[in-house]
């Protein structure tokens, strides 16, 4: 990668993707691990088990461990970071742990020791972080925990990373883990056009080709469907988790919320006494975007 940055500025990052969901995913991986700031210790797969498709139930985090290699493999990292998978289901109440590699790495990372902060990024569902804790309630003193989720402030409602696993998303909730909340009508303030992808993303190597095609696919094989995806637009609200760390942080474009619990039906419960989240309101879309197409440039441009 092209770019270099100073150690003193850079922070510990796992990162958490259910990567073959739909096609926004790939897109905030490689952001991510073409990012100097993050020194990426490795990378989980997570299911999404709520929408399987055609991958069946019981094999989502499988379909997610695959794409992410194939990102990888595309940019020419194969083999540089470790890919762990994911729980293959929810939790199945507040109690329990979900064993799986991926919780694990949470720990012994979080864990270990190491003077760079550590950040845990996730873009999908909390199912791993949640079991992590769960069997490691420490974990909570080292690290800050990055969930693009929850519904509209301060009602809630529905939202599909959410519906992944409501049982894992109130055992974070009411933790003592550090967590940033990036929720829905925040995230889908990183819009795009197919059209602007086309243009500035399928002409950046083997990488920038297959983002841009394979999101043109799942809008054909989602064609269909009358409410989404809405044809030549897309929300890559995923990439998120990279612009909240390189922000200046004089922004204050988040504000201070005791944490909530969620409802059956997704809504917020407020009052539960536990401790302050930080709730973004705000998404600075312009940076996400011209960040990550300089560093796809930067990096594979001309090289298709």
């Amino acid at each position: 990668m092209h770019l270099k940055c100073r150690r003193i500025k850079k922070v510990r990052l796992l990162i958490h993707t259910d990567c073959k969901n739909e096609a926004d995913d790939q897109f905030a991986l490689a952001h991510h691990l073409m990012t100097p700031k993050f020194k990426v210790r490795g990378i989980v797969a997570g299911h999404f088990e709520k929408n399987p498709q055609e991958y069946g139930p019981g094999n989502t985090v499988d379909a997610s461990y695959e794409e992410i290699l194939k990102v990888m493999g595309l940019m020419g990292l194969s083999g540089e970071y470790p890919v762990w998978r994911g729980a293959r289901g929810p939790l199945p109440d507040e109690r329990t742990a979900v064993p799986s590699e991926g919780a694990d790495a949470i720990i012994a990372e979080a864990m270990r020791e190491d003077p760079l902060p550590l950040y845990v990024v996730f873009q999908g569902c909390l199912t791993d972080l949640a079991s992590a804790y769960l069997k490691e309630p420490r974990i909570a003193e080292r690290m800050t925990a990055i969930w693009i989720g929850g519904g509209k402030w301060p009602e809630g409602g529905f939202e599909f990373n959410l519906l992944q696993d409501i049982h894992a998303a109130n055992v974070v909730f009411s933790s003592e883990i550090p967590l940033w909340q990036i929720p829905i009508n925040v995230y889908k303030q990183a819009a795009v056009s197919l059209a602007e992808l086309q243009y500035r993303v399928q002409p950046c190597g083997e990488i920038g080709n297959y983002l841009f095609t394979q999101m043109v696919e799942f809008n054909r094989k989602c064609a269909q469907v009358q409410h989404w995806p809405h044809g030549e637009s897309w929300g890559l609200g995923d990439q998120g988790t990279v612009t909240v760390l390189l922000e200046e942080s004089e922004r204050m474009n988040w504000d201070p919320h005791p944490a909530p619990r969620f409802a059956p039906d997704m809504k917020y419960i407020h009052g539960q006494d536990n401790r302050e989240i930080r709730v973004y309101h705000t998404l600075d879309s312009r940076l996400t975007m011209e960040d990550f197409y300089a560093k796809l440039a930067l990096n594979f441009g001309g090289k298709y």
